[in-house]
């Protein structure tokens, strides 16, 4: 079984702060993009906290494969179902860690049109930047160990755990 790094309750403290921060810098109705599969739990407890109106559509992006390492290459699997066009729209991710999928969505969706493109992440693995990308919102920054858990799997397993743990490996 995993070990334990993050606990659900620190993460719901840190994702009720996120939307404080989020709908408050946005300060109007929100449209949240979350990269699936991985982001979904933190998405749906993200739109819970938030006060103000709030919208979602979902992407799905490929970069891993089944091994903990990415393969460099990013490729959209699963497209928006609504343009983004004129929106405020806060692309919603699990992990940051290289930047390369980060930077390749925040080109991609800029092209379309928003009228304001933030970030969210769950959680940042800085010592693992490849590509500088900013991230406006932080959930927490770890250490480059494979993280598991709160919709984070490692090949289909492990997305159901309530908290956020480590998987050696």
């Amino acid at each position: 079984m995993p070990d334990l790094l993050i606990s659900r309750a620190a993460i719901a403290d840190r994702v009720s702060a996120i939307a404080s921060a989020m709908c408050r810098d946005i300060g109007g109705p929100v449209h949240c993009v979350a990269v699936l599969n991985g982001a979904f739990i933190f998405l749906a407890d993200l739109m819970r906290a938030c006060d103000g109106p709030v919208t979602c559509d979902f992407l799905a992006v490929a970069s891993y494969g089944a091994g903990q390492r990415s393969s460099g290459e990013v490729r959209i699997t699963k497209d928006l179902d609504q343009s983004i066009e004129d929106r405020d729209v806060v692309i919603v991710e699990d992990i940051v860690d290289t930047g390369r999928t980060l930077s390749f969505l925040l080109a991609t969706l800029r092209a379309r049109g928003p009228r304001s493109l933030r970030t969210a992440c769950l959680l940042d693995k800085r010592s693992r930047r490849e590509v500088d990308v900013h991230v406006d919102y932080v959930g927490f920054v770890i250490p480059d160990r494979f993280v598991v858990g709160y919709g984070m799997d490692f090949d289909s397993r492990f997305r159901n755990l309530p908290d956020i743990s480590v998987l050696d490996g």
